[in-house]
């Protein structure tokens, strides 16, 4: 039996996180801290229609806090409360769940009474009640400002019924502010229009244990009824190491899963190995064995089953992540990476010390994703299956446009707001600084629930036994908790990705099968990673359209590096990205790849690190790298350096247990003596790089997926250009895959209504252009000139077209004007004319029940130039299929090429390029420089640097070609210019061309 003081201090049964979206001010911590302090040993979490804080709240509760937590969900129609729902038991969770779950589903209106739980009471606000009878787990909640109104009401009949619900929704009068901000932000409307309807009594306060004991001091029975209820609610989680909550079996036990595994692994075997060695048999053995010690057989054989069905679909896939470690996925081909082959090792993957899931990436084409998604909710239950949430937080500039709005503000004063520095805040008015305040307040609060961008998780029980579920667009039950939550109670996530790189090479095989009767096989990346033209690809930075190294920054890292094999674009990959950059790592590669001294001396002044990382010269290059410093040269345990990999993620951060992590680093360092520098220069490091490295594994995917698209280029480059345009182009704009597929022998020709689809497709070397290439034509025009071609023939001429298709004078126009009708052999001047004569404009042209003789019309001489075409082509398609130094009103002022660069290594030159693009950058100082590309009169890339003096001088003014005057340089191979002075060409005025040049020209 509790003592008496123990059943006063349990009284809090309607307490509000921030997860309360827009109405909630308090995080799971800041409400547990501040209920330990107020005295209280119990709390009842009953978030507004959401579950988001529950998970988490639990086990921090426990660990962290020594409260008791209870769960339960604050059921309302927008802010007006219906009713609070309070778990007795993990299974009454599971009810409340349900029945949030049902009415989110179907966005239905919860009625005023509740439907009648097994295992959860339910608790109406005093305002709500009607005399109804209620039954035996329904009560009546009373706050502190309403017991004033009891002496009203003969509360002796519900001496039984009444309990204590002081909602606690903010803390002080600057949360309770938050909170009307938000719920105006909420609301979309002026704070001082807020109905006092749609946000919190001023009194929805925390109060201490002793207050709240007072408050119903005159109430024992309000008081006991309360105590009663918390204390026979119960709520727990396993969580950790141990909690496994995956769909258990994938067979009907762990041995048949096993076995299945085994079998599979046998079966692909000659497929993946010609002539396996001890080596690969005695590996696939060790994961077998440690798959089954730590139940994860099923885990595999889901992504076997997923990827099985992709490729009985003919889906193309690249599976990703730390899980190409292992050689049971590279059998079971979840991956195409081999591990023998890059010495990767399993444990990264699993290890029986990491507490963390195991994590497989399957990317597919954007096109097949949706049915990928929709197999595996109807694989294995809806009801077991669900979307991984996330939540959407309040971002600086946000808040402060929202809370400007919310006060009124002019559209100018919140766009000065948002750049406002702190030397600047003095000078502002009351109102502007109160938006400010506030902003940092809200700033970091979570707005509303959105979808994991591509995690799906499989329970073995229904997801309703751990959160209620919503129901976006998508259709799919989605989670109210985030990955983090989902890690924490031991579901591990399905990422299910798209990618337009995987789109471009199924279709390239597709065009390469139509087009040249050969099937390619592009799993099996053993047949052409030594692969001579793919060699010479990558040296000559030929490597447009290619997945991940057609940047201009990742040919710049090619070309220093000479990479030119596998394993050296394994590295690259993973060296571009932005925390191995920002660490400076990526330039000491490269000049310890380059330098043999500078290896020597890496060497002699850090010999422990180098020798950990001899592989990468001494440098953090991969995750893997993290957790061997961690381990090998700080002593944490392989779990603790893992935890620290994992932890450099800002949500990780946010966590106890990274800190406690972090301050062992140090303290195991200092006790191994090392020099503090070195330790602090070592972390920062590790801190500016662990969360954007890849693993090996990882960077080997994408290495794979780039020498699949880079295998196909060197083989069958038109194909794979069209493909490349198909899927909406890459990295450049679509001109540039043209121009790439003309200089590998393409004829280019442009949209017709008798020949072209919606798409570009390819005959020998012919790309006919596709509507979709037209700007503004609508996709319905499309479907229907090639519904009705394909149905009754060819397009005779114009009037013919019009009689068949309904379409408007404006579509009628573009098409014409993009040259869709140049097959009757008119030029495009007689033929506007012609439809103008043909269309009311005032309505859509409608196909006609009787032949009727159009109207005969003489024109005059109507002329057009290759100019015309080429503007039309410009304004309609983005770009000209004529040359753009074509179009330039001077001759070139320098005829210097690409290729002759390297012989006037830092020197002056004037170079002509064509501007593919700019990047935009920002040295230490904030001063503003750019990275150009351009394309020499041959197509040959020119790479220009402008330090922030050329950058304010002569800034880029737009596209077109461009005559650049700099220094040539050259780092490690790689020549550029840097730019000192630059100006845009000027092309024809095509309003003003001479009469003579146009008939010249025509």
């Amino acid at each position: 039996m509790e003592s008496k003081e123990a059943i006063e201090q349990q009284m809090l049964l309607n307490c509000h996180t921030y997860y309360s979206f827009c109405y909630g001010t308090l995080s799971v911590d800041e409400l547990l801290s501040l209920a330990k302090q107020a005295g209280h040993s119990c709390i009842a979490v009953t978030d507004i229609n959401n579950t988001s804080a529950c998970i988490d709240l639990v086990r921090k509760a426990k660990e962290e806090y020594h409260l008791k937590p209870i769960l339960g969900i604050d059921f309302r129609n927008g802010a007006q409360q219906c009713y609070v729902g309070i778990a007795m038991n993990n299974q009454g969770f599971k009810e409340l769940n349900d029945h949030l779950s049902l009415h989110l589903h179907g966005t239905i209106p919860f009625q005023e009474k509740a439907p009648e739980f097994t295992n959860a009471y339910v608790i109406y606000p005093l305002k709500n009640y009607k005399a109804q009878t209620l039954r035996e787990n329904e009560f009546i909640g009373v706050s502190v400002k309403e017991l004033e109104s009891l002496a009203f009401i003969n509360a002796q009949k519900h001496t039984k019924k009444f309990v204590a619900q002081q909602p606690v929704t903010f803390t002080e009068k600057k949360f309770y502010n938050a909170h009307r901000l938000l719920r105006a932000i909420d609301t979309n409307n002026l704070l001082s229009k807020l109905p006092e309807s749609e946000q919190a009594n001023a009194d929805e306060l925390l109060y201490t244990h002793q207050e709240l004991y007072f408050a119903y001091a005159s109430y024992a029975n309000i008081i006991s009824n309360t105590a009663a209820i918390l204390n026979s609610c119960s709520i727990d989680f396993t969580y950790g190491k141990f909690a496994n909550k995956n769909l258990k079996y994938f067979t009907t036990s762990l041995a048949d899963d096993i076995n299945l595994l085994r079998s599979k692994c046998m079966e692909n075997l000659s497929y993946r190995y010609t002539h396996p060695t001890p080596e690969v048999m005695k590996r696939i053995e060790k994961e077998l064995d440690i798959i089954q010690q730590m139940n994860f057989a099923s885990y595999f054989l889901i992504n076997w089953d997923i990827v099985n069905y992709a490729q009985h679909k003919d889906y193309y896939y690249v599976g990703r992540g730390s899980g190409a470690n292992s050689i049971v996925a590279y059998l079971l081909r979840i991956t195409d990476v081999d591990p023998i082959d890059l010495d990767l090792y399993f444990e990264r993957f699993i290890n029986p010390a990491r507490t963390n899931p195991p994590d497989f990436d399957i990317d597919f084409s954007w096109t097949d994703r949706d049915d990928i998604t929709r197999y595996m909710f109807d694989t294995y239950g809806h009801k077991r299956t669900a979307l991984l949430g996330a939540y959407n937080t309040f971002q600086k500039d946000a808040v402060i446009r929202e809370l400007g709005k919310v006060f009124g503000l002019p559209v100018g004063e919140i766009d000065r707001l948002q750049v406002t520095d702190s030397s600047a805040y003095k000078n502002l008015d009351s109102m502007s600084k109160m938006v400010l305040r506030y902003s940092h307040l809200i700033k970091g609060f979570p707005s509303h629930l959105s979808i994991h961008s591509s995690g799906i998780i499989i329970s073995q029980e229904e997801i309703t036994n751990y959160s209620a579920t919503s129901m976006p667009p998508k259709g799919y039950p989605t989670t109210q908790f985030s990955m983090l939550e989902a890690e924490d109670i031991g579901l591990y996530k399905f990422d299910i990705l798209s990618q337009r790189g995987l789109a471009k090479i199924k279709d390239a095989i597709h065009i390469v099968k139509e087009n040249k009767g050969v099937q390619l096989d592009m799993h099996k990346v053993s047949d052409f990673k030594d692969d001579e033209r793919i060699k010479e690809l990558l040296r000559e930075g030929k490597t447009i359209g290619c997945f991940y190294v057609e940047s201009p920054a990742m040919r710049m890292l090619l070309s220093k590096l000479r990479a030119d094999d596998y394993l050296r674009l394994v590295a690259a990959s993973s060296i571009i990205r932005p925390g191995v950059s920002k660490s400076g790592m990526m330039r000491e590669y490269i000049v310890r790849f380059r330098n043999e001294h500078l290896r020597k001396k890496a060497r002699e002044t850090l010999p422990v690190l180098y020798d950990l990382l001899e592989e990468t010269y001494g440098v953090m290059v991969y995750q893997e790298d993290v957790i061997k410093v961690a381990h090998l040269f700080a002593d944490l345990t392989l779990t603790e350096a893992d935890y620290l990999r994992r932890g450099m993620s800002w949500k990780f951060k946010q966590r106890n247990e990274f800190h406690v992590v972090k301050e062992k680093f140090f303290t195991n360092c200092a006790k191994k003596g090392y020099n503090e520098k070195l330790v602090n220069d070592i972390w920062v490091q590790i801190e500016s790089f662990a969360n954007f490295a890849f693993s090996k594994g990882h960077s080997a995917s994408y290495a794979v997926e780039s020498y699949q698209a880079l295998y196909i280029k060197a083989y069958h480059p038109i194909e794979y250009m069209v493909a490349t345009l198909n899927n909406g182009g890459g990295f450049y704009r679509k001109e540039l895959y043209l121009h790439e597929a003309r200089l590998q022998g393409a004829t280019v020709v442009l949209p017709c209504v008798n020949n072209s689809g919606a798409l570009c497709y390819l005959v020998d070397k012919t790309i006919y252009l596709g509507f979709g290439m037209i700007n503004e034509v609508e996709h319905r025009t499309h479907e229907l000139i090639i519904e009705e071609r394909e149905k009754n023939g060819a397009y005779l001429d114009v009037d013919d077209f019009l009689k068949r298709v309904p379409i408007s004078v404006e579509q009628m126009r573009l098409l014409v004007r993009a040259g869709a009708f140049r097959f009757t052999g008119k030029n495009k001047k007689e033929l506007l004319w012609e439809i103008h004569a043909l269309i009311n404009p005032q309505k859509q042209r409608e196909k006609e029940l009787f032949e009727i003789r159009p109207k005969t019309w003489k024109f005059p001489t109507l002329n057009e130039s290759p100019i015309d075409e080429a503007f039309d082509q410009i304004e309609l398609l983005g770009f000209s299929l004529c040359s753009p130094f074509e179009l330039l009103k001077e001759k070139l002022t320098s005829k210097l090429l690409s290729k002759q660069l390297g012989a006037y290594v830092n020197k002056e030159v004037i170079i002509v390029g064509y501007l593919i693009t700019v990047k935009t950058t920002y040295t230490s100082k904030g001063d503003k420089m750019y990275f150009g590309t351009f394309i020499d009169t041959e197509g040959a890339w020119i790479d220009t640097v402008h330090f922030p003096p050329s950058a304010r001088t002569f800034p880029f003014i737009g596209p077109g070609c461009y005559e650049l005057k700099g220094k040539v340089v050259e780092e490690y191979d790689f020549v550029s210019i840097e730019v000192n002075a630059m100006k845009r060409l000027s092309v024809i005025d095509r309003e003003r061309m001479p009469e003579a040049e146009t008939q010249a020209n025509a």
